[in-house]
């Protein structure tokens, strides 16, 4: 027997050496280290922009109708993020400074503290579902800074309560001294008074911007590369590499450098415009690049602050730019709409409807959405952001195709008999999928999926790995995924991508693979009969062309007193001498001709069979040597070598 010990560790050691046998296991939590909440705190995403949208991700958890976020661009010397949401009492705020990680959302405790509804621990006191769970929200600020300023205050108190905070980089902390618990960082906390006692919300204040933070949202590698091309002499190679649109570029004084276009910034809207209007005249000017273009890319068109915009946009909880496609009508005709089957075997249905006022939602019988977001506003450097996926008017090209594909569909999956545990409960989701020859921008080529309206995926252009040699249909593909119930679990702690072994992502990724399946297959469909529609009818316009020129002959030569006779050619069993015989009660007349005969004037290879078309032609052609009388003055024989003649001249090709 080892003696007893004063080291938690080692007791358990001691008896996992004495538990011999399942029979008698040694049993305890799974604890986790202080360092794996430090390396939290020291920034866990890949962007600036991701720090900034889990900011305003907390914003929308606590039923702010408005956040402001001013960023001091193009200096990012201090970043401010000010909402009009429920604010935290004292209880709350401390909770938040002791509990990295441990977030009092979707808890009892978090009713206590007002954090969330007192009926239901998953929505916000206003009945929002959440998007936040982990509690390391606030401290998506290391991604930009290591010192911060929390100022909050809820309605009717009459302070307000202040909290400065300083992070400590996993770095800095020890390493290997043995005992040593890692201080994530410090604060200091205070309260003061207010005259505005029904005032509330939470203003973040960030100072001493990471200079990698700044770097990157300055752009200062593309400028960079810039300026040393025009050292080289290379003006018209520094010029092609400017964005189209940019916040300017700064010298080490913090002045404004022109660009090679003389330039000291080239912005999508115009300075004096609204919050309201500007952001869609951005949207517009990637579809106006978009047009007699090939590929449009943001990171083209956009330096990295503006590409910051168009994605949080993306992100967020808001409303299209102008209609989400799920609330338009059917009866436009602006499109073909379709509602994917759930069977593995099924395929998709055509929706048609010549009610105005019916929309795509309500005819795929899809239940309300659950929040327009239209009550939540976002608007950064006095831009306010809108979702920046437009449906209509996209991009045109030659393919056979002129209007977009909307395929439309949803989901619910209970896991009857599997334990929660397992499951991680219910999945619901509905979605949409719109095919079209280009999609602009090509960072729209793909799947996004959003969770109670968020996003931090973005759109995946693999669709979740979807294995299929047609490459370029997948980037003919935009499609959102709405998730009503589920999935959070699957999502990485970065929320920027899934656990993709997860139950939740399995059934999710089953049924978008289902769904392109389907979309393939009915947009190769469509498109044949589109073609064989226009093949028709360029044959129709061709027959119609050349019995205009048959005509046209006719009249100059009779003066339009003469019949244009009908010719015939067939391929008699017997051979018949040609004929000519006049059909009662029309005065038209028919001339039959031998065909096998004239396919014997063909010297070399005669011909066995002859396409419609050239029969077609063929046929005009004998029509006007008839009008002008060259056919009466010739024998048969003669008829079927000149007529042999001239189906070899439009043969030539398969005589070869």
């Amino acid at each position: 027997m080892n003696p007893p010990s004063s080291n938690p560790d080692q007791q358990f050691a001691n008896e996992l050496r004495e538990a011999i046998g399942q029979s008698d296991p040694v049993e305890n939590a799974l604890t986790t280290n202080d360092r794996v909440i430090a390396r939290v705190t020291d920034g866990i995403y890949r962007q600036p922009g991701s720090a900034v949208r889990e900011l305003i991700a907390n914003a929308y958890d606590a039923d702010a109708t408005w956040v402001s976020v001013k960023t001091d661009a193009p200096r990012f010397s201090r970043m401010t993020v000010e909402d009009n949401g429920t604010g935290m009492t004292p209880e709350a705020v401390i909770h938040l400074l002791h509990n990295i990680g441990g977030s009092a959302k979707r808890t009892k405790q978090g009713q206590e503290l007002g954090i969330t509804s007192p009926g239901d621990s998953n929505i916000s006191p206003k009945g929002r579902k959440l998007i936040g769970k982990l509690g390391i929200g606030i401290f998506s600020v290391s991604q930009l800074t290591h010192s911060f300023q929390i100022i909050t205050k809820t309605a009717g108190d009459p302070h307000r309560t202040i909290v400065l905070v300083n992070l400590r980089q996993f770095a800095d902390g020890p390493t290997g001294t043995e005992g040593s618990t890692f201080r994530a960082g410090s604060y200091q906390a205070w309260r003061e008074p207010t005259n505005d006692v029904g005032a509330h919300g939470t203003t973040i204040v960030l100072t001493s911007i990471r200079p990698q933070t700044r770097d990157s949202l300055r752009s200062e590698q593309l400028w960079g590369a810039i300026t040393h091309s025009l050292s080289d002499e290379s003006e018209a190679k520094a010029r092609s590499s400017i964005p189209t649109y940019h916040i300017g570029h700064l010298d080490g004084q913090g002045l404004h450098i022109k660009d090679p276009k003389n330039q000291e910034r080239s912005l999508p809207w115009n300075e004096r415009d609204s919050a309201h209007a500007a952001f869609p005249k951005m949207v517009k000017s990637v579809w106006k690049s978009a047009q007699g273009r090939t590929t449009v890319k943001l990171s083209e068109m956009f330096d990295t602050y503006l590409q910051m915009l168009w994605n949080l946009a993306l992100a967020l909880p808001l409303p299209y730019v102008e209609k989400s496609v799920l609330d338009e009508s059917v009866s436009d005709e602006w499109a073909y709409f379709y509602k994917l089957a759930n069977d593995s075997r099924g395929s998709a249905q055509e929706l048609v409807s010549n009610d105005p006022h019916i929309t795509v939602r309500e005819l795929t019988e899809l239940p309300p959405p659950e929040n327009s977001h239209s009550d939540f506003k976002v608007t950064i450097d006095g831009v306010q952001l809108s979702r920046p996926i437009k449906f209509r008017d996209l991009p045109t090209t030659q393919h056979v195709l002129k209007k977009p594909m909307v395929f439309v569909g949803s989901h619910r999956q209970e896991f009857k008999g599997l334990d929660r545990d397992v499951s991680a409960g219910p999945l619901e989701f509905e979605g949409y999928l719109v095919w079209t020859p280009r999609v602009a921008p090509t960072e729209h080529q793909g799947v996004l999926v959003r969770i109670h309206g968020a996003s931090g995926t973005l759109f995946d252009s693999t669709f979740f790995n979807y294995q299929v040699a047609e490459l370029t249909r997948l980037r003919q593909i935009t499609c959102e995924i709405f998730v009503k119930q589920g999935l959070e679990a699957a999502l990485n702690i970065d929320r920027e991508s899934f656990n993709t072994a997860h139950p939740h992502t399995v059934i999710l990724t089953r049924w978008l693979h289902n769904a392109l399946r389907q979309l393939a297959t009915t947009q190769k469909r469509k498109a044949q009969q589109l073609r064989q529609e226009a093949r028709g009818s360029a044959t129709r316009d061709a027959k119609d062309h050349i019995n205009r020129i048959v005509s046209s002959a006719n009249s100059l030569r009779t003066d339009g007193e003469g019949v244009v006779p009908e010719i015939q050619f067939k391929r008699p069993t017997q051979h018949t001498q040609h004929t000519q015989h006049a059909v009662a009660n029309s005065g038209s007349v028919i001339q039959t001709f031998d065909l096998d005969r004239i396919f014997s004037e063909i010297p070399d290879k005669p011909l066995t069979e002859v396409s419609p078309t050239s029969l077609t032609k063929l046929e005009a052609i004998t029509k006007v040597l008839s009008v002008y009388g060259v056919l009466e003055q010739l024998t048969p024989k003669e008829q079927d070598n000149l007529l042999g003649s001239i189906l070899g001249i439009m043969e030539a090709e398969n005589l070869v």
